[in-house]
C-alpha cells in the first residue's frame, strides 16, 4: 500500500502511521461497521470524485440498516473527502470511508460503544490488474454461497459481511483464477466477491436483480450508459448454465471497474475475449470517469 501523508479520523487530520484504533475495539471482533469504497480520477478539469454523493448515500444507508449512528451528517463527510484528496495533493485515488462501533463495549451488543468515523486515500491501480481490464479474466464458480439477506444484510456495505466473500476470493485464487463468482442459496448467480455481474446475450444486458446483492453504483451506471445506447437492459435472474451461453461477460465495481470475462470454470464465455458491447460500454465508463463524457459529468464531484 502506498502511504500518503493525512488520514481524517473523528473530525481531525492526523499523520498516517498515528491513525490507530483500540485493539478491543468492537468493530475488530465482531465486523460490527459499514465501509465504502470511491474512486477518484485525474481529469481535464482537476481530480474528481465518481459519484461521490451516491456513495455517501449508500454508507448512510448502509448503517440505518445495521443500526449504527453516524455520529456526522452525510454532507460533512462529502466535504472532508474532497479536503482530505487536496491535502494529500493527489490527482487519482481510492477512497475508504469506514464507521465503526470502536472501544468501550465488548460482547454481541454493541450499545454504549463510541462510533468511530475516518476517510483514507491512497494510490491504487486497476483492482484486477491492467492486463484484466485489456483482455478480460478468469473466474470460477465459488463453493460458498451468497447469504439471503434474511441470514445476512448483503444490500449493504457491512464489514462482517465479507468474510463470504473473503473465503470465496482465497479459494479461487489458490486455484489460479483472479475472481469467484457466488450463486444465491438457489443456485443462480449472484455476485461476485466485491462486483456485480452482468452477462450479454443477443445484444441485450443482463444482471442479476439486488434482492440479495449490493446495489453496486459502478453497476447502476454501467446501466444507464447502455440504456442511452438504447441497449435493452434487464434484471433477472439466471444460472450458470445461461452464464456459459452468454455471448459476453464482464463485472462491474469501485475498485474493479468494468472488468471483461473471458472464462468461468475453464469455459470460454463467448469468443474468449472481450466482446464489442463490453468495450463499448466500458470505453464510455472510462470516458465519463476521466471527465471526457459531458453528459456524464454530473456524476463527478471536483476537487478544488
Amino acid at each position: 500500500m502506498e502511504e500518503v501523508e493525512w488520514i481524517w479520523l473523528n473530525g481531525e487530520f492526523v499523520k498516517w502511521p498515528e491513525a490507530k484504533v483500540h485493539v478491543l475495539s468492537h468493530a475488530l471482533h465482531y465486523g460490527s461497521g459499514v465501509f465504502e469504497g470511491i474512486r477518484c480520477y485525474e481529469t481535464e478539469k482537476g481530480p474528481a470524485v465518481f459519484r461521490l454523493k451516491d456513495h455517501m448515500k449508500r454508507l448512510f444507508y448502509s448503517a440505518e440498516v445495521f443500526g449504527l449512528k453516524i455520529p456526522f451528517k452525510r454532507q460533512e463527510l462529502y466535504d472532508v473527502t474532497l479536503k482530505l484528496i487536496s491535502k494529500n495533493e493527489l490527482k487519482e485515488c481510492y477512497i475508504r470511508p469506514i464507521a465503526y462501533y470502536g472501544y468501550g463495549q465488548m460482547g454481541l451488543n454493541p450499545i454504549g460503544a463510541k462510533v468511530d468515523v475516518s476517510i483514507a486515500v491512497w494510490s491504487w491501480g486497476a483492482y484486477l490488474g491492467e492486463e484484466g481490464i485489456k483482455n478480460g479474466i478468469r473466474m470460477k464458480i465459488s463453493p460458498w454461497i451468497r447469504p439471503p439477506t434474511n441470514v445476512m444484510p448483503t444490500n449493504a456495505k457491512v464489514t462482517g459481511n465479507y468474510v463470504n466473500s473473503i473465503l470465496a476470493k482465497v479459494e479461487a485464487v489458490e486455484a489460479g483464477f483472479e475472481e469467484a463468482i457466488l450463486l444465491d442459496i438457489n443456485g443462480n448467480i449472484a455476485e461476485c466477491t466485491g462486483e456485480n455481474l452482468f452477462i450479454a446475450k443477443d445484444n441485450v444486458l443482463i444482471t442479476p436483480p439486488t434482492d440479495n446483492t449490493l446495489k453496486g453504483i459502478t453497476r447502476d451506471s454501467i446501466m444507464q450508459i447502455a440504456l442511452d445506447f438504447e441497449v435493452k437492459v434487464e434484471e433477472r435472474l439466471f444460472n450458470k448454465d445461461k452464464l456459459f451461453a452468454a455471448d459476453e461477460a464482464f463485472l462491474t465495481g469501485t475498485a474493479a471497474e468494468v472488468t471483461p470475462i473471458r472464462e468461468v470454470d475453464g469455459k470460454q464465455i463467448g469468443e474468449g475475449k472481450p466482446g464489442p458491447l463490453t468495450k463499448k460500454l466500458q470505453a464510455k465508463y472510462y470516458d465519463s470517469i476521466h471527465g471526457r463524457s459531458p453528459e456524464y459529468e454530473k456524476w463527478l464531484d471536483f476537487v478544488k
